[in-house]
Parts: C-alpha cells; structure tokens; sequence
C-alpha cells in the first residue's frame, strides 16, 4: 500500500506495469548483460566506455524492476465494470464536474500509477478524487488545492462498459 491508501489499479493499469516488467527484465536487461559482457573481455574496464554505461544502465533497469515488482506486488486490481453502485463516484468512474463559474471538465478516477492529468486521468489519491468519493449526481463538494478551495457540482457520472 502506497500511502494512506489501497494502491487501486484497473486490470488494464496492472497489464501496463506487468508488459514494461516483463521488457524490462525479458529485452533490455539480456541485452545489456551481452554488452557488458562483450566490453569486460575487451580488457581495461576502467576506461571502456560501454562496460561504465552498461553496467550504469544494468542498475538503472534492476532498480526499475525493483519498483515495478513493488507496485504489482502492493497494487489491488479493481475492474470498475464490476462497481456495484453505479450512481456514486468510486474507482473507476469518469464524472463531469463543474465549478462555482460554470466551467465544466470531465476525469475518470484511476490507480495513482496510471494518473495522466493531461488526459482527464486523475489519481485515487488526488485531492479531487478524495473529495468526489461517494458523491453522486447533484452533490456539492469541496476541494482543497494548490490555488486554494473550490467547490465542484456532480454532473454526470459513468462507468466502463
């Protein structure tokens, strides 16, 4: 668990972080051994250029895959086509909401590891997404951020398929 909170992932999420594990240690880190390997017979270690980079890299990519398996091992896969309550946020929901100027905006509510701000995908540990918890369509609620406190309406609210 990453913070005060289940580390929720969609199936698609997990399948995501599973692909780049499975390239990282299945693609990258064989190829790099080979070119460690190859640059170490090339005698002087202390000068050649590929063994430092390739070993540099090595620990690059071990220390990816050591987070990677940390991720999949804490996360909790929830498919939000399996929300019972489809009228209230929970995981997995894309609401619209609109502030105190009318001005609207649409996000879906996602693991912490697939949030992508830019396209609409917030994090279940964001600010908006705590305060949209358990709100269904009509319910006022405030946010607390950066810029300081707004108040949002629940506009619409929708699942996967």
């Amino acid at each position: 668990m990453t913070g005060p909170y289940p580390n929720y992932i969609s199936p698609e999420g997990f399948a995501k972080l599973r692909a780049e594990y499975d390239h990282l240690l299945g693609v990258e880190r064989p190829r790099i051994v080979e070119v460690v390997s190859w640059a170490a017979g090339n005698g002087d270690r202390s000068e050649n250029g590929d063994y430092l980079y390739g070993r540099k890299r090595m620990r690059e990519i071990d220390g990816q895959l050591k987070r990677l398996s940390k991720k999949m091992k804490d996360a909790k896969v929830v498919d939000p086509r399996q929300q019972p309550d489809k009228g209230r946020v929970y995981f997995g929901a894309t609401v619209t909401i609109a502030d105190e100027d009318d001005v609207s905006r649409t996000v879906t509510i996602v693991g912490n590891d697939e949030a992508d701000a830019g396209a609409g995908r917030i994090g279940w540990g964001s600010p908006i997404a705590r305060a949209l918890r358990g709100a269904a369509i009509g319910d006022l609620r405030r946010v607390h951020l950066p810029a300081g406190e707004k108040e949002y309406e629940v506009m619409a609210i929708s699942y996967p398929q």
